[in-house]
């Protein structure tokens, strides 16, 4: 695997078709924008269409024959999810599918479907979503799905017994449960495509630390001292680096899990990443599979 993947080392993407979930702001719209710099058409799956044609606008001052397309997708919302999936079967191809919509630390929050919002968004809303478009993405060869997670999935565990946060409601705690669940769900969907012989891999990536607007929950006294260690991180556009070498790298495998390089994995170019025992437990990705197949009502049929 190279090492040191920036935005300048994404190949050629003429002719290829990308959703990018999330992609008005932060990451998803720093990858959005260059992957149309390399001539993806790029589908922005986003709750907002105003904030979306806002991004679209925005990338289109810099990018002004950029193929883009908005697609109407809120995560918390099974039906929502469902409704997107249609509207990207009427596309001709779909080749990658970039899951990076996420929310960080609210407080308690129920989804329309009645799931713990960090873990229903983050976590669920990823698995119908990428089980709803596989048969899509099957259809052109070497396809990926891209799972974004975080290094919060370190040393934190999956609430089975209390998954909707009935009992307790630890903001923290719960989206390092969520970011967990993204990196078991990536590996796992990974072995069972390898299992049925698919082209398509799956691939996880984490942004570091990056400036991006999923800070806007975190406690008053940290978004305070956000300013004093922005130079330390990885700005949006640098934080979607992972991201990009996910989707576009050009010696990328599955299963393969990648991230910044400098200062412990919080900053720099994109490389190998280390992932936690926790997330390569392939008992408790089975187990997870299981329970995300019960409560979405959605079966991969891997």
């Amino acid at each position: 695997m190279t090492n040191g993947f920036t935005a300048a080392d994404v190949p050629d993407q003429s002719g290829r078709t990308i959703l990018v979930t999330g992609a008005n702001t932060g990451l998803g719209f720093e990858a959005s924008k260059v992957l149309a710099e390399q001539g993806a058409r790029v589908l922005l799956g986003c709750r907002s269409e105003e904030k979306a044609q806002l991004a679209i606008a925005s990338i289109k001052t810099e990018v002004p024959d950029a193929d883009l397309e908005f697609v109407a997708l809120d995560q918390a919302d099974l039906a929502s999810v469902r409704r997107a999936v249609d509207q990207v079967q009427g596309e001709s191809r779909l080749d990658v599918l970039v899951n990076n919509a996420g929310v960080m630390m609210p407080p308690r929050e129920m989804t329309a479907d009645g799931f713990e919002s960090q873990f229903g968004v983050n976590h669920l809303g990823t698995f119908a979503l990428t089980a709803l478009l596989l048969p899509k993405l099957a259809r052109q060869d070497g396809a990926r799905v891209v799972v974004t997670s975080s290094i919060a999935h370190r040393g934190v565990k999956i609430f089975f017994d209390d998954i909707s946060a009935e009992r307790s409601y630890r903001a923290q705690d719960r989206y390092g449960q969520s970011k967990l669940a993204n990196l078991l769900f990536m590996y796992e969907l990974d072995r069972r495509l390898r299992g049925t012989e698919s082209s398509t891999i799956a691939v996880g990536c984490h942004p570091g630390i990056a400036d991006t607007e999923l800070a806007r929950h975190l406690p008053s006294v940290v978004r305070f001292a956000v300013p004093l260690f922005r130079p330390f991180f990885n700005t949006a556009a640098a934080g979607a680096w992972p991201t990009l070498m996910a989707a576009a790298g050009p010696d990328v495998d599955g299963g393969d899990y990648l991230g910044p390089m400098k200062r412990n994995e919080t900053a720099g170019p994109a490389g190998a990443a280390l992932a936690s025992s926790v997330a390569r437990d392939e008992a408790l990705a089975a187990r997870l599979w299981d329970l995300s197949v019960e409560m979405t009502g959605i079966d991969p049929e891997l």
